[in-house]
Protein backbone atom coordinates (compact mmCIF):
# COMPACT_ATOMS: atom_id res chain seq x y z
CA UNK A 1 0.00 0.00 0.00
CA UNK A 2 1.26 3.60 -1.11
CA UNK A 3 0.42 6.89 0.30
CA UNK A 4 -2.12 8.77 -1.89
CA UNK A 5 0.08 10.49 -4.79
CA UNK A 6 1.28 14.25 -4.62
CA UNK A 7 0.44 15.07 -8.18
CA UNK A 8 -2.26 17.28 -8.64
CA UNK A 9 -5.30 16.31 -9.85
CA UNK A 10 -5.85 15.78 -13.67
CA UNK A 11 -9.35 17.19 -15.40
CA UNK A 12 -12.00 14.54 -16.41
CA UNK A 13 -13.68 13.24 -18.54
CA UNK A 14 -11.15 12.26 -20.59
CA UNK A 15 -13.49 11.08 -23.17
CA UNK A 16 -14.78 12.84 -26.27
CA UNK A 17 -18.64 13.01 -26.42
CA UNK A 18 -18.47 12.59 -30.03
CA UNK A 19 -17.86 9.17 -30.88
CA UNK A 20 -17.94 6.22 -28.98
CA UNK A 21 -14.26 5.59 -28.34
CA UNK A 22 -12.73 5.19 -24.69
CA UNK A 23 -9.74 7.27 -24.32
CA UNK A 24 -6.23 5.32 -24.00
CA UNK A 25 -5.30 7.51 -20.67
CA UNK A 26 -7.65 4.89 -19.44
CA UNK A 27 -5.48 2.36 -20.57
CA UNK A 28 -2.64 3.69 -19.48
CA UNK A 29 -4.02 4.48 -15.69
CA UNK A 30 -4.82 1.28 -15.60
CA UNK A 31 -1.20 -0.20 -16.34
CA UNK A 32 0.68 2.34 -13.65
CA UNK A 33 -2.18 4.31 -11.78
CA UNK A 34 -4.92 2.43 -11.15
CA UNK A 35 -6.20 4.41 -8.88
CA UNK A 36 -5.80 8.62 -9.63
CA UNK A 37 -6.90 12.00 -8.49
CA UNK A 38 -9.36 13.48 -10.79
CA UNK A 39 -11.26 16.81 -10.54
CA UNK A 40 -14.56 16.91 -12.79
CA UNK A 41 -16.19 20.35 -13.66
CA UNK A 42 -18.00 20.90 -10.48
CA UNK A 43 -17.76 19.44 -7.09
CA UNK A 44 -15.06 17.92 -4.97
CA UNK A 45 -11.56 16.42 -5.92
CA UNK A 46 -11.98 12.61 -6.28
CA UNK A 47 -10.14 9.29 -6.92
CA UNK A 48 -10.63 7.57 -10.07
CA UNK A 49 -10.40 3.60 -10.41
CA UNK A 50 -10.10 2.20 -13.82
CA UNK A 51 -8.94 -1.51 -13.18
CA UNK A 52 -12.45 -3.90 -13.12
CA UNK A 53 -11.59 -5.58 -9.80
CA UNK A 54 -11.29 -2.03 -8.06
CA UNK A 55 -14.40 -0.76 -9.65
CA UNK A 56 -16.75 -3.87 -9.03
CA UNK A 57 -15.44 -3.71 -5.45
CA UNK A 58 -16.80 0.01 -4.82
CA UNK A 59 -19.48 -0.93 -6.52
CA UNK A 60 -20.29 -4.27 -4.26
CA UNK A 61 -18.61 -3.62 -1.14
CA UNK A 62 -20.73 -2.05 2.04
CA UNK A 63 -17.70 0.44 3.02
CA UNK A 64 -18.24 2.28 -0.19
CA UNK A 65 -22.01 4.28 -0.46
CA UNK A 66 -23.91 6.29 -1.78
CA UNK A 67 -25.65 7.75 0.95
CA UNK A 68 -22.94 9.97 2.29
CA UNK A 69 -23.54 12.57 -1.21
CA UNK A 70 -26.53 14.17 0.99
CA UNK A 71 -24.75 17.23 2.51
CA UNK A 72 -21.39 16.82 0.12
CA UNK A 73 -20.42 18.61 -2.55
CA UNK A 74 -20.27 15.24 -4.78
CA UNK A 75 -18.07 15.29 -8.31
CA UNK A 76 -20.39 15.71 -11.56
CA UNK A 77 -20.25 16.57 -14.49
CA UNK A 78 -23.28 18.91 -14.05
CA UNK A 79 -24.79 21.73 -12.36
CA UNK A 80 -27.41 20.00 -10.46
CA UNK A 81 -26.71 18.40 -6.66
CA UNK A 82 -28.86 15.13 -6.42
CA UNK A 83 -30.34 15.39 -2.85
CA UNK A 84 -33.00 12.53 -3.10
CA UNK A 85 -33.87 9.05 -5.06
CA UNK A 86 -32.87 5.74 -4.95
CA UNK A 87 -29.31 6.62 -5.96
CA UNK A 88 -28.83 8.67 -2.84
CA UNK A 89 -29.85 5.51 -0.65
CA UNK A 90 -27.68 2.66 0.87
CA UNK A 91 -29.35 -0.06 2.25
CA UNK A 92 -31.38 -0.98 4.27
CA UNK A 93 -33.76 2.14 3.04
CA UNK A 94 -32.88 1.54 -0.54
CA UNK A 95 -33.50 -2.03 -0.74
CA UNK A 96 -36.84 -1.41 1.09
CA UNK A 97 -37.76 0.83 -2.52
CA UNK A 98 -35.86 -1.43 -5.02
CA UNK A 99 -37.62 -4.11 -3.80
CA UNK A 100 -41.26 -2.60 -4.41
CA UNK A 101 -40.09 -2.19 -8.29
CA UNK A 102 -37.78 -4.98 -8.90
CA UNK A 103 -40.13 -7.93 -9.15
CA UNK A 104 -42.03 -6.25 -12.24
CA UNK A 105 -38.44 -6.28 -13.91
CA UNK A 106 -37.81 -10.09 -13.00
CA UNK A 107 -36.46 -12.39 -16.17
CA UNK A 108 -39.44 -14.54 -16.24
CA UNK A 109 -41.80 -11.30 -15.84
CA UNK A 110 -39.86 -9.26 -18.38
CA UNK A 111 -39.62 -12.39 -21.07
CA UNK A 112 -43.49 -12.28 -21.30
CA UNK A 113 -42.85 -9.18 -22.90
CA UNK A 114 -40.72 -10.53 -25.55
CA UNK A 115 -43.60 -11.13 -28.19
CA UNK A 116 -45.28 -7.75 -28.38
CA UNK A 117 -41.47 -5.94 -28.00
CA UNK A 118 -41.08 -7.98 -31.44
CA UNK A 119 -44.87 -6.67 -32.71
CA UNK A 120 -43.83 -3.47 -31.80
CA UNK A 121 -40.21 -3.47 -33.53
CA UNK A 122 -41.61 -5.22 -36.60
CA UNK A 123 -44.45 -2.38 -37.50
CA UNK A 124 -41.88 0.48 -36.92
CA UNK A 125 -39.11 -0.93 -39.32
CA UNK A 126 -42.44 -1.87 -41.84
CA UNK A 127 -43.41 2.10 -41.51
CA UNK A 128 -39.71 3.30 -41.94
CA UNK A 129 -39.89 0.81 -45.03
CA UNK A 130 -43.29 2.42 -46.20
CA UNK A 131 -41.31 5.52 -46.59
CA UNK A 132 -38.60 4.78 -48.75
CA UNK A 133 -35.33 2.98 -48.96
CA UNK A 134 -33.61 5.35 -46.26
CA UNK A 135 -34.44 7.23 -42.86
CA UNK A 136 -32.78 8.11 -39.91
CA UNK A 137 -33.21 4.57 -37.56
CA UNK A 138 -33.23 7.06 -34.15
CA UNK A 139 -35.82 8.86 -34.94
CA UNK A 140 -38.22 6.12 -36.87
CA UNK A 141 -37.10 3.01 -34.82
CA UNK A 142 -34.38 3.27 -31.46
CA UNK A 143 -37.04 6.17 -29.98
CA UNK A 144 -40.25 4.89 -30.45
CA UNK A 145 -39.34 1.39 -29.32
CA UNK A 146 -38.42 1.77 -26.10
CA UNK A 147 -40.70 4.67 -25.47
CA UNK A 148 -43.70 2.12 -26.32
CA UNK A 149 -42.48 -0.41 -24.15
CA UNK A 150 -42.01 1.25 -21.16
CA UNK A 151 -45.04 3.39 -21.28
CA UNK A 152 -47.23 0.06 -21.57
CA UNK A 153 -45.23 -1.38 -18.22
CA UNK A 154 -45.82 1.55 -16.52
CA UNK A 155 -49.12 2.85 -17.55
CA UNK A 156 -48.03 5.92 -19.32
CA UNK A 157 -49.92 7.49 -21.99
CA UNK A 158 -47.93 7.08 -25.51
CA UNK A 159 -49.56 10.18 -26.38
CA UNK A 160 -47.73 12.14 -24.08
CA UNK A 161 -44.19 10.93 -25.31
CA UNK A 162 -42.87 14.59 -26.58
CA UNK A 163 -43.42 15.96 -23.09
CA UNK A 164 -42.02 13.45 -20.87
CA UNK A 165 -39.43 13.19 -23.81
CA UNK A 166 -38.55 16.74 -23.21
CA UNK A 167 -38.31 16.83 -19.77
CA UNK A 168 -36.21 13.19 -19.48
CA UNK A 169 -33.18 15.02 -20.55
CA UNK A 170 -33.04 16.81 -17.53
CA UNK A 171 -31.87 13.82 -16.05
CA UNK A 172 -29.20 12.81 -17.98
CA UNK A 173 -28.26 16.90 -19.10
CA UNK A 174 -24.78 17.55 -18.13
CA UNK A 175 -24.38 21.34 -20.07
CA UNK A 176 -26.85 20.53 -22.92
CA UNK A 177 -29.26 22.48 -20.52
CA UNK A 178 -28.97 25.65 -18.43
CA UNK A 179 -29.32 24.39 -14.51
CA UNK A 180 -32.59 26.87 -14.43
CA UNK A 181 -34.12 24.36 -16.88
CA UNK A 182 -32.89 21.32 -15.12
CA UNK A 183 -34.83 22.23 -12.31
CA UNK A 184 -37.71 23.23 -14.28
CA UNK A 185 -38.28 20.34 -16.43
CA UNK A 186 -37.43 17.95 -13.59
CA UNK A 187 -40.56 19.68 -11.75
CA UNK A 188 -42.46 19.01 -14.96
CA UNK A 189 -41.86 15.66 -14.78
CA UNK A 190 -42.35 14.99 -10.96
CA UNK A 191 -46.00 16.97 -11.18
CA UNK A 192 -47.17 14.37 -13.96
CA UNK A 193 -46.28 11.62 -12.32
CA UNK A 194 -48.18 13.05 -9.29
CA UNK A 195 -50.71 13.39 -11.26
CA UNK A 196 -51.17 9.76 -13.20
CA UNK A 197 -50.92 8.61 -9.45
CA UNK A 198 -53.97 10.83 -8.35
CA UNK A 199 -55.38 9.14 -11.55
CA UNK A 200 -54.87 5.77 -9.95
CA UNK A 201 -56.66 6.51 -6.89
CA UNK A 202 -59.76 7.30 -8.69
CA UNK A 203 -59.57 4.09 -10.81
CA UNK A 204 -57.33 0.98 -10.02
CA UNK A 205 -55.37 -0.41 -13.06
CA UNK A 206 -52.90 -3.34 -12.84
CA UNK A 207 -49.95 -1.67 -14.89
CA UNK A 208 -46.72 -0.61 -12.56
CA UNK A 209 -47.82 2.52 -11.50
CA UNK A 210 -51.11 1.14 -9.88
CA UNK A 211 -49.15 -1.58 -8.17
CA UNK A 212 -47.04 1.14 -6.71
CA UNK A 213 -49.96 3.03 -5.48
CA UNK A 214 -51.77 0.13 -4.21
CA UNK A 215 -48.71 -0.47 -2.21
CA UNK A 216 -47.91 2.96 -0.57
CA UNK A 217 -51.87 3.39 -0.21
CA UNK A 218 -52.00 -0.09 2.19
CA UNK A 219 -48.44 0.47 3.52
CA UNK A 220 -47.38 4.16 4.33
CA UNK A 221 -44.35 2.70 5.87
CA UNK A 222 -42.90 1.45 2.91
CA UNK A 223 -43.20 3.88 0.19
CA UNK A 224 -43.89 7.57 1.16
CA UNK A 225 -45.56 9.59 -1.67
CA UNK A 226 -42.13 11.82 -2.76
CA UNK A 227 -40.41 8.72 -3.04
CA UNK A 228 -43.12 7.07 -4.99
CA UNK A 229 -43.19 9.19 -7.30
CA UNK A 230 -39.12 10.12 -7.96
CA UNK A 231 -38.90 6.08 -8.26
CA UNK A 232 -41.80 6.36 -10.86
CA UNK A 233 -40.42 9.39 -12.98
CA UNK A 234 -36.98 7.98 -12.93
CA UNK A 235 -38.28 4.53 -13.74
CA UNK A 236 -39.69 6.36 -17.00
CA UNK A 237 -36.75 8.26 -17.66
CA UNK A 238 -34.30 6.12 -17.26
CA UNK A 239 -36.60 3.22 -18.62
CA UNK A 240 -36.13 4.60 -22.38
CA UNK A 241 -33.47 6.89 -22.53
CA UNK A 242 -30.46 4.83 -22.32
CA UNK A 243 -31.63 2.09 -24.37
CA UNK A 244 -33.19 4.70 -27.11
CA UNK A 245 -29.09 5.72 -27.11
CA UNK A 246 -27.79 1.74 -26.79
CA UNK A 247 -29.55 0.62 -30.34
CA UNK A 248 -28.06 3.42 -32.52
CA UNK A 249 -25.13 2.97 -31.08
CA UNK A 250 -24.79 -0.58 -31.14
CA UNK A 251 -25.97 -0.41 -34.84
CA UNK A 252 -23.16 2.01 -35.64
CA UNK A 253 -21.00 -0.17 -33.79
CA UNK A 254 -21.96 -3.12 -36.12
CA UNK A 255 -21.79 -1.04 -39.10
CA UNK A 256 -18.50 0.89 -38.89
CA UNK A 257 -16.64 -2.92 -37.41
CA UNK A 258 -16.32 -4.48 -40.78
CA UNK A 259 -17.94 -7.95 -41.43
CA UNK A 260 -19.60 -8.12 -37.64
CA UNK A 261 -23.40 -6.86 -39.07
CA UNK A 262 -22.63 -9.25 -41.64
CA UNK A 263 -22.32 -11.77 -38.73
CA UNK A 264 -25.41 -10.92 -37.21
CA UNK A 265 -27.26 -11.22 -40.27
CA UNK A 266 -25.67 -14.81 -40.85
CA UNK A 267 -26.08 -16.45 -37.79
CA UNK A 268 -29.17 -14.53 -35.54
CA UNK A 269 -28.41 -16.62 -32.59
CA UNK A 270 -25.44 -15.09 -31.51
CA UNK A 271 -27.44 -11.65 -30.84
CA UNK A 272 -27.88 -12.38 -27.20
CA UNK A 273 -24.04 -12.61 -27.27
CA UNK A 274 -23.78 -9.88 -29.30
CA UNK A 275 -25.94 -7.71 -26.65
CA UNK A 276 -23.58 -8.35 -23.99
CA UNK A 277 -20.38 -8.02 -25.63
CA UNK A 278 -21.90 -4.41 -27.25
CA UNK A 279 -22.36 -3.99 -23.45
CA UNK A 280 -19.06 -4.60 -22.76
CA UNK A 281 -17.59 -2.61 -25.86
CA UNK A 282 -19.28 0.67 -25.58
CA UNK A 283 -18.85 3.28 -23.17
CA UNK A 284 -21.97 4.80 -22.85
CA UNK A 285 -21.33 7.42 -20.19
CA UNK A 286 -19.21 10.50 -20.98
CA UNK A 287 -17.69 9.51 -17.86
CA UNK A 288 -17.87 7.77 -14.85
CA UNK A 289 -20.57 9.07 -12.38
CA UNK A 290 -22.42 8.64 -8.83
CA UNK A 291 -19.07 8.27 -6.71
CA UNK A 292 -18.72 6.16 -4.19
CA UNK A 293 -17.54 7.41 -0.26
CA UNK A 294 -15.95 5.44 1.82
CA UNK A 295 -17.10 4.82 5.33
CA UNK A 296 -13.43 3.89 6.85
CA UNK A 297 -10.13 3.61 5.41
CA UNK A 298 -9.54 0.95 3.23
CA UNK A 299 -7.05 -0.12 0.54
CA UNK A 300 -7.43 0.02 -2.73
CA UNK A 301 -5.68 -0.24 -6.01
CA UNK A 302 -2.90 0.19 -3.59
CA UNK A 303 -3.36 3.44 -2.20
CA UNK A 304 -5.27 4.08 1.37
CA UNK A 305 -8.78 5.74 0.76
CA UNK A 306 -9.38 7.73 3.91
CA UNK A 307 -12.91 7.74 5.34
CA UNK A 308 -15.28 10.44 3.27
CA UNK A 309 -12.94 10.07 -0.23
CA UNK A 310 -15.12 9.74 -2.53
CA UNK A 311 -14.31 7.09 -5.64
CA UNK A 312 -15.52 7.02 -9.08
CA UNK A 313 -15.42 4.03 -11.01
CA UNK A 314 -14.87 3.89 -14.94
CA UNK A 315 -17.47 1.20 -16.05
CA UNK A 316 -16.07 1.87 -19.24
CA UNK A 317 -12.36 1.35 -18.37
CA UNK A 318 -13.44 -1.86 -16.22
CA UNK A 319 -15.28 -3.35 -19.33
CA UNK A 320 -11.68 -3.03 -21.65
CA UNK A 321 -9.28 -4.20 -18.54
CA UNK A 322 -7.37 -6.40 -20.28
CA UNK A 323 -6.59 -8.54 -16.72
CA UNK A 324 -10.04 -10.18 -17.06
CA UNK A 325 -10.66 -9.92 -21.16
CA UNK A 326 -8.66 -11.41 -23.86
CA UNK A 327 -8.57 -8.80 -26.64
CA UNK A 328 -10.65 -6.12 -24.67
CA UNK A 329 -10.63 -3.97 -27.39
CA UNK A 330 -11.72 -6.11 -30.03
CA UNK A 331 -15.34 -7.07 -30.91
CA UNK A 332 -15.92 -10.81 -30.17
CA UNK A 333 -19.37 -12.10 -30.16
CA UNK A 334 -17.77 -15.66 -29.72
CA UNK A 335 -16.76 -14.97 -26.14
CA UNK A 336 -17.23 -18.25 -23.61
CA UNK A 337 -17.33 -15.92 -20.46
CA UNK A 338 -18.13 -11.95 -20.31
CA UNK A 339 -18.62 -10.96 -16.68
CA UNK A 340 -19.39 -7.03 -17.74
CA UNK A 341 -20.44 -4.34 -16.13
CA UNK A 342 -22.09 -2.42 -18.59
CA UNK A 343 -25.53 -2.51 -15.93
CA UNK A 344 -23.41 -1.70 -12.81
CA UNK A 345 -22.77 -3.74 -10.01
CA UNK A 346 -23.86 -3.96 -6.26
CA UNK A 347 -26.82 -2.42 -4.78
CA UNK A 348 -27.39 -0.26 -7.28
CA UNK A 349 -26.56 -2.65 -10.47
CA UNK A 350 -29.31 -1.62 -13.37
CA UNK A 351 -33.21 -2.68 -12.04
CA UNK A 352 -33.97 -2.86 -15.03
CA UNK A 353 -31.37 -4.43 -16.68
CA UNK A 354 -33.07 -7.40 -18.25
CA UNK A 355 -35.34 -5.47 -19.54
CA UNK A 356 -32.99 -3.72 -21.47
CA UNK A 357 -31.24 -6.84 -23.03
CA UNK A 358 -34.61 -7.73 -24.12
CA UNK A 359 -35.10 -4.51 -26.09
CA UNK A 360 -31.49 -5.00 -26.66
CA UNK A 361 -31.89 -8.36 -28.59
CA UNK A 362 -35.21 -7.93 -30.29
CA UNK A 363 -34.04 -4.47 -32.21
CA UNK A 364 -30.66 -6.36 -33.17
CA UNK A 365 -33.27 -9.44 -34.21
CA UNK A 366 -35.32 -7.28 -35.82
CA UNK A 367 -32.92 -4.99 -37.95
CA UNK A 368 -31.46 -7.65 -39.24
CA UNK A 369 -34.32 -10.00 -40.15
CA UNK A 370 -36.38 -7.10 -41.53
CA UNK A 371 -33.24 -5.21 -43.30
CA UNK A 372 -29.98 -7.32 -43.56
CA UNK A 373 -28.41 -5.04 -45.79
CA UNK A 374 -28.62 -1.93 -43.68
CA UNK A 375 -25.96 0.72 -43.95
CA UNK A 376 -24.91 4.15 -43.20
CA UNK A 377 -26.33 6.64 -45.72
CA UNK A 378 -23.65 9.16 -44.79
CA UNK A 379 -19.51 8.55 -44.36
CA UNK A 380 -18.61 7.35 -40.31
CA UNK A 381 -17.25 10.84 -39.55
CA UNK A 382 -20.05 12.92 -40.92
CA UNK A 383 -22.50 11.44 -38.27
CA UNK A 384 -23.87 13.59 -35.67
CA UNK A 385 -23.42 13.40 -31.90
CA UNK A 386 -25.13 14.82 -28.63
CA UNK A 387 -23.11 16.90 -26.21
CA UNK A 388 -24.03 18.11 -22.89
CA UNK A 389 -25.23 14.39 -21.49
CA UNK A 390 -24.03 11.98 -19.09
CA UNK A 391 -24.71 9.48 -22.08
CA UNK A 392 -22.51 9.12 -25.44
CA UNK A 393 -25.09 8.59 -28.47
CA UNK A 394 -26.23 9.87 -31.70
CA UNK A 395 -28.60 12.84 -32.82
CA UNK A 396 -29.18 11.00 -36.07
CA UNK A 397 -28.17 7.66 -37.51
CA UNK A 398 -28.95 7.76 -41.44
CA UNK A 399 -29.07 4.49 -42.89
CA UNK A 400 -30.39 3.00 -45.73
CA UNK A 401 -31.29 -0.33 -46.68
Amino acid sequence: MTAPPEASARTYPFNNPAGLDLDPLYAQLRATEPLSRVRLPYGEEAWLATRYEDVKFILGDPRFGRAAVIGRDEPRTHPRQQDSGLLTMDPPNHTRLRKLVAKAFTNRRVETLRPRVTEIADGLLRDMKDLGDRGDLVEGFATPLPIMVICELLGVPFTDRHNFQVWSEAIISTTSLPLETIMEYMGALHAYMAGLVAQRREQETDDLIGALVRARDEDNDRLTEQEMVELLAGLLAAGHETTVTQIPNFVYVLLTNPGKWRELVADPTLIPNAVEELMRYVPLGTAAAFARYASEDTELGGVLVKAGEPVLGSLGSANRDERFFKDPDTLIFTRETNPHIGFGHGPHHCVGAQLARLELQVALGALTRNLPDLELAVPADEVPWKTGMLVRGLKELPVRW
